[in-house]
């Protein structure tokens, strides 16, 4: 078993799934995280059990449930407001309700949300300042002196100015 805050001590058996089946997904759920999300932790194993789980359902296959999920930071804390908002259904001697409660739980208490809430928020300051610098590059005219500026604004083929289509709409 993956070592980690769950014991099988902690969880009811069912009749399809032992209390140290019910361990392990969580602990490695928890590792999944813990890693950043990396895509050879997401193993079929926890692929079939995670799609049963917070009411998530099954995707065509585990590759695709990834790309849902886990792809993106957008998509990983979508993951995480997902599985944090979830309401506990179902009884654990049928269900894996326990364990979800558990993951939560432990999902808090670790700050899983605001850590990668934040890594999101960095993630889209660089985009946009990467966006600012390139059209600030682009729109912003150098410093003129005021001849150049008349000589731009007049027609390339010294005909008359046309009025702009705006101007003509109202």
């Amino acid at each position: 078993m993956s070592k980690g805050p769950f014991s099988p001590s902690q969880f009811i058996p069912t009749k399809w799934s032992t209390a140290e089946d019910k361990a392990r997904f969580g602990n490695a759920l928890l590792h999944f995280v813990d890693s950043g999300f990396a895509r050879n932790l997401f193993t079929d194993r926890l692929y079939d059990r995670l799609s049963n789980c917070f009411g998530h359902i099954a995707h065509y296959n585990s590759t695709g449930f990834y790309e849902v999920w886990f792809l993106s930071l957008t998509a990983q804390v979508r993951f995480l407001e997902h599985t944090l908002r979830f309401p506990r259904y179902g009884d654990p001697q049928f269900t894996f309700s326990d364990v979800e409660s558990e993951i939560q739980r432990e999902a808090r208490n670790r700050n899983y949300l605001p850590r990668y809430q934040l890594l999101l928020a960095e993630e889209q300051r660089v985009a946009e300042l990467t966006l600012l610098e390139h059209l600030e590059g682009k729109y912003r005219s150098r410093r003129k002196d005021p001849e150049e500026r008349t000589a731009s604004a007049s027609p390339p083929d010294g005909g008359e100015a046309v009025e702009p289509v705006q101007g003509l709409l109202f």
